[in-house]
């Protein structure tokens, strides 16, 4: 129970480490975990309508995709120009003592090659959780969110990705709540 004592503990430093690609964005900020919690939500969302997806398997994938960011950080795009992290290592690391190591190894392995209908749309689940900080901070008035917001849309690879992305543009950040809450108010008589 060592080892898993270990990994938990492990998982949980990624509540301390930080996304990296914040600061070009110069606004907002997350943590790997809170990242991890929504590709995850997503997915499951997108599992959803789609019965033909092993809904576990998707799930599972991008509740461990970025758990090698444990041992390397979260390097964005500009970071990997630079240095090369060797995720392969970190893994083989954090799963070698696990006696689900291999399990473990084969998930995140499958996300990274991205070739089977799962792996593909837990990668749109990663970039639609970017897609909902940006399109969120761009509704409160920040430009450079809405600039990138192009270039990220145009990473998903799967119709349910691009027509989940399609719904984010057609709506705000708040209006789940403002619909309810403000306009229930001046309907009042």
């Amino acid at each position: 129970m060592k080892t898993i004592a270990d990994l938990l503990f492990e998982a949980a430093m990624l509540k301390q480490v930080p996304r990296s690609g914040y600061q070009f964005l110069g606004t907002g900020r997350e943590s790997v975990a809170e990242h991890v919690f929504m590709t995850t939500f997503i997915a499951w969302v997108m599992a959803q309508s789609a019965p033909e997806v092993d809904a576990g398997r998707l799930t599972a994938m991008c509740l461990l995709h970025d758990l090698p960011e444990t041992r390397t950080g979260d390097l964005n795009t500009v970071h990997k120009q630079y240095v090369c992290a060797d995720e392969k290592k970190a893994l083989a690391d954090l799963a070698g003592p696990l006696p689900f190591g291999p399990a473990l190894t084969e998930l995140i392995t499958e996300f990274n090659a991205g070739r089977t209908l799962e792996a593909a749309l837990a990668h749109d689940a990663d970039q639609l959780a970017f897609i909902l900080d940006l399109k969120a901070q761009a509704d409160m008035g920040r430009p450079l969110p809405a600039e990138w917001l192009p270039a990220v849309i145009g990473r998903l690879k799967t119709e349910i990705g691009k027509k989940i992305a399609a719904g984010i543009q057609a709506t705000t950040w708040d209006a789940w709540w403002r619909k309810k809450i403000i306009d229930g108010f001046q309907t009042k008589p």
